[in-house]
């Protein structure tokens, strides 16, 4: 037998839970959809998901060893991340930056794939919360007695398609919070809400 399926039955429902609840990832998806809308929080999905992707191998693959081998790297990406999303959210706070509304509802500047995308890479890289649950969690789900790459390869394919769902859904939230107050030309509000919480999301990264 290639994969434990008895296992695997039991993990879906558990990282479910784990994935929505609200962290880091799901609070930046939630906030860009506020700001810049579904469509465009979707590039920073992709960073999130390569970054998820990347956790998640290092992690079971390696048990933690990399970050106890590299424990300042680790820091100065977490430090840096945290200080640049709160430098992003001071910028929104002040309609300004690239994540900003102008005050007729259109945005300050060109949302790019790169800027976006590796935003959400960053935060799924440098989440502790994501490592402890990989490095903590994941391996009871795995039979060691059987070949462990078709294992993997399903655990990986199942936190990535449930990661995606909860970060639509947050998306969609908040895009749905952003329409309402665009239709009350709360713009300025617009960008003070999500520049809070990504202000938030930037300390939360940073000291969590």
């Amino acid at each position: 037998m290639l994969i434990d399926f008895s296992r695997l039955y039991f993990f879906i429902p558990i990282f479910f839970i784990i994935s929505i609840t609200p962290g880091l990832c799901m609070t930046l998806s939630m906030t860009m959809g506020i700001a810049i809308g579904l469509r465009n929080t979707m590039k920073m999905m992709v960073g999130e998901l390569i970054g998820v992707l990347i956790v998640a191998g290092i992690a079971v693959g390696g048990g933690g060893t990399i970050i106890s081998s590299f424990p300042t790297a680790f820091l100065l990406l977490k430090y840096g991340g945290g200080l640049y999303l709160m430098v992003v959210g001071y910028q929104m706070i002040n309609s300004r930056g690239s994540l900003a509304l102008n005050f007729d509802g259109t945005k300050a500047y060109d949302i790019s794939f790169i800027n976006l995308s590796l935003q959400g890479f960053i935060t799924a890289v440098a989440n502790p919360k994501g490592w402890a649950f990989f490095i903590a969690i994941v391996p009871a789900f795995i039979n060691y007695e059987i070949d462990l790459f078709p294992q993997m390869s399903a655990l990986v394919l199942i936190i990535l398609m449930i990661e995606f769902l909860s970060l639509m859904l947050y998306a969609s939230g908040g895009q749905v919070l952003g329409v309402l107050l665009k239709k009350r030309n709360n713009f300025r509000v617009i960008n003070r809400i999500a520049g809070i919480l990504m202000i938030c999301v930037g300390i939360w990264l940073a000291f969590s």
